[in-house]
């Protein structure tokens, strides 16, 4: 009888060799990384807490204390429209001639990059605190996300001797983790990421530094007074079959506004910098953003997240109708907002719209649960945006505070994804070089 073992040809035990799994890191290693990972989620905590404080205090200056000047408020329809489209000219001022240009086209990149050089920072910083404090619909994520990778990068990759694939990772960790006041926001995030890269060991090895960096982050954050993503609704209680029904219509409705408005980003970003130059582009968006924060009101103007609290917190107030027109209002603040040129994230702004959207359903259709309708459609409307079943699955229970609706959301988020799965991104392409987490060898935003 002939040994297979040696007859195997050579092209074969090679295929099986490169088959077997690598090492992972030693608990050595690990430990040892985990000291910049936890440096860079405090630095990175760090970083958006002073962000967001300046931009507070810009903010309440321009929405309280200057408009009392002129006998207005911040629901006054001329103060928001000139303050906006004040906004506009100041953001458009610092990407046409301040050096950095305000970075990369928030439009044009995902959270994993491409990012900016030391020199662009500044610049970022100057549009991103204008937007927050402005009144534009954009939430911070992006930007910071940029900021902190360079500082992270520029400061660790020699000094530790890190990669800097690992370093813009664990930035984005830590970062993601402050925004969201939990690390269990970016391990979600990561479980994604980390399953596409070449690399050995557990999943659990593989996530060790990045949840590092998010849990620092996050008790940062916590530590430092930042905002919290988490409200309560009456808990749905008993789970009944027709919630399913119920939830689904929801989240599919909630969906199909998300696939839709990334259907008409495209056409939008063309039109408008078709304008070429910034200072046009960004003052014409202003204006257009003041126009719909008159519509709207001031609960549609901002990055969303205190106004998707005002909404949950009294959401008797509002008649169906209203909601409806507030996320309506919402979804195309943002894409003027992203189009126009501003810098910041879309995830915020499209939490807001699922707020809206989940409790004109619950108005609508009877016996839905607040709670399971909130939750489905922010889930819906985040998954058509981000692409990414964990995060909205989280995002929707966290906003809720009923861990009920976990059952019922992973079921209703499968026929959603089949939905959302081939539908345009929220993205503009072809997006421009530079690095990314998710492979660092080719231009991927």
């Amino acid at each position: 009888m002939s040994d297979t073992g040696a007859s195997e040809p050579s092209e074969a035990r090679g295929a099986t060799q490169d088959a077997a799994p690598t090492a992972g890191p030693s608990v050595r290693q690990l430990l040892v990384m985990s000291v910049p990972a936890i440096a860079i989620g405090v630095g990175s905590a760090v970083t958006l807490w002073v962000l967001n404080s300046v931009a507070g205090l810009l903010e309440t200056y321009l929405w309280q204390t200057l408009p009392a000047v002129f006998g207005a408020d911040e629901s006054t329809p001329w103060w928001i429209f000139t303050m906006l489209t004040l906004i506009g000219a100041a953001v458009g001022l610092v990407v046409w001639l301040v050096p950095g240009h305000g970075g990369p086209d928030s439009a044009t990149t995902e959270l994993s990059g491409p990012f900016p050089g030391l020199k662009a920072l500044p610049s970022i910083a100057l549009v991103v605190v204008l937007g927050l404090a402005g009144g534009v619909s954009l939430g911070p994520e992006n930007p910071i996300i940029a900021i902190n990778a360079a500082l992270s990068m520029a400061l660790l990759a020699k000094a530790a001797k890190v990669p800097q694939q690992l370093i813009a990772a664990l930035a984005i960790a830590g970062t993601i983790g402050a925004l969201f006041g939990t690390p269990v926001a970016a391990a979600l995030v990561f479980t994604g990421m980390v399953g596409a890269m070449k690399s050995g060991g557990s999943l659990w090895d593989r996530l060790f530094l990045p949840l590092a960096a998010a849990g620092a982050g996050a008790a940062t954050m916590d530590l430092l007074g930042g905002e919290a993503i988490a409200f309560h609704l009456e808990p749905m209680g008993a789970l009944q079959p027709i919630y399913l029904l119920t939830g689904l219509v929801i989240a599919a409705a909630a969906a199909l506004l998300g696939i839709v408005g990334a259907w008409v980003f495209p056409y939008v970003h063309r039109a408008f910098h078709a304008l070429r130059n910034p200072l046009i582009i960004t003052t014409l968006g202003g204006a257009v953003l003041g126009l719909l924060g008159v519509l709207g009101g001031p609960i549609t103007l901002f990055k969303g997240l205190e106004q998707t609290g005002e909404l949950l917190k009294n959401p008797d107030d509002y008649t169906p109708g209203q909601l409806a027109a507030f996320a309506g209002i919402k979804m195309v603040a943002m894409l003027i907002a992203a189009s126009a040129g501003f810098r910041g994230g879309r995830i915020f702004p499209v939490v807001f719209v699922g707020a809206a959207l989940g409790l004109f359903g619950s108005a609508v259709i009877p016996d839905l649960p607040i709670s399971l309708g909130v939750a489905c459609a922010i889930m819906g409307v985040t998954l058509a945006a981000t692409r990414d079943g964990w995060i909205s699955i989280f995002i929707g229970v966290a906003l809720v505070g009923d861990v009920a609706v976990i059952a019922p959301l992973c079921l209703i988020v499968l026929p959603v994804w089949l939905m959302v799965t081939k539908a345009p991104e929220l993205l503009i392409k072809p997006r421009p070089a530079g690095v990314s987490v998710r492979n660092p060898d080719r231009p991927h935003a």
